[in-house]
């Protein structure tokens, strides 16, 4: 068992989001850490996402949670980049135009996104891990997945933009990959293996 594990047995999720937990938890398996999150435990925080950037906003995240219940605390923000839309939706991913995740919010990209030809189209998947130890050390580490929009939805798989974000090295949209090949190229995937990486030399 790795350094990490014995030191650190339990490790909160500062999300709840099924998606990220998800893959989460099959991101950090190899820790050996019991993995829990705001509802198992009993504290669900309303943490308002005013930072500049991603890692501003995982790390509000992370150290409110890790204040309010003592616990090493992974806190973590996502975003897609898209180069046509100046980068937008960026840090407001979650809550781009005030639509919910899903295929109403993905129409309206593709919508911003029909008269960009494909060759325009770049994106970039973009995520910041903040991790809180037990002493409120915090550690940052980030990821990114490079891509383009596609012109329709495709796949059934992941969630939020995955359907229309197409990852040329893999050959096919988020949304088609299966979960252990997403959690192989991802922007979340690429900072939990340096998360990994850290905590195992630990």
């Amino acid at each position: 068992m790795p350094g990490a594990a014995r030191a650190e047995q339990r490790l909160l999720l500062a999300t709840t989001s099924a998606g990220k937990i998800r893959e989460l938890t099959a991101l950090l398996a190899s820790l050996g850490l019991e993995l829990v999150t705001p509802p198992q435990i009993g504290t669900i925080l309303d943490v308002e996402e005013t930072g500049a950037t991603y890692e501003e906003n995982a790390r509000l995240k992370a150290m409110a949670y890790a204040q309010a219940t003592a616990l090493p605390t992974l806190g973590e923000d996502s975003g897609l980049e898209i180069d046509a839309l100046a980068g937008a939706p960026g840090i407001y991913s979650a809550r781009f135009e005030g639509i919910p995740d899903g295929p109403v919010k993905n129409a309206r990209v593709l919508e911003l996104m029909r008269d960009v030809p494909e060759a325009g189209s770049g994106c970039k998947y973009v995520c910041a891990i903040v991790y809180v130890d037990a002493t409120g050390v915090e550690h940052v580490f980030e990821g990114t997945c490079s891509g383009r929009i596609t012109r329709l939805p495709t796949g059934e798989g992941g969630f939020g933009f995955d359907p229309i974000m197409f990852v040329p090295e893999a050959g096919g949209t988020m949304a088609e990959l299966s979960s252990e090949a997403k959690n192989r190229v991802s922007h979340r995937a690429r900072a939990a293996q340096k998360l990994v990486a850290f905590l195992t030399q630990l």
